[in-house]
């Protein structure tokens, strides 16, 4: 139904900033929402951030907030990741999801569980 596809990620030093996009395909489904998992090597994964994408309501993980944003264009079926002020931490292969936010209230927001589409993960690595 959906496909995904990730770009932007690389090497950086800490204190620095990258921008992820993930474009997405397909048919369309309603109250859908996207967001950014992550996975360190050895660690499960992680719930970063997601969108909502009829009314733009956003949630973010504790230990990225004010520090990246997401943001969606609607018209080119983009979600995006602004990473700022990156810490070593932060190092992960970064993926983008897409499922139905009707399933919210069963599995919540942050859980992988409530998202059906997955792209193929970029790697973003902060050095220092």
């Amino acid at each position: 139904q959906v496909q995904l596809v990730e770009s932007g990620g690389g090497l950086v030093q800490a204190g620095g900033s990258l921008r992820l996009s993930c474009a997405a395909s397909g048919r369309a489904f309603s109250n859908y929402a996207m967001g950014w998992f992550r996975q360190a090597p050895g660690k499960e994964r992680e719930f970063v951030t997601t969108i909502r994408w009829n009314d733009g309501s956003t949630a973010y993980a504790d230990s990225v907030k004010g520090r990246f944003t997401i943001s969606r264009d609607n018209a080119k079926n983009t979600v995006y990741l602004q990473m700022n002020s990156l810490k070593p931490e932060d190092t992960a292969v970064y993926y983008c999801a897409a499922g139905n936010a009707n399933r919210w209230i069963i599995t919540g927001s942050r859980s992988s569980r409530s998202y059906d589409y997955w792209g193929q993960g970029t790697q973003v690595t902060v050095s220092s």
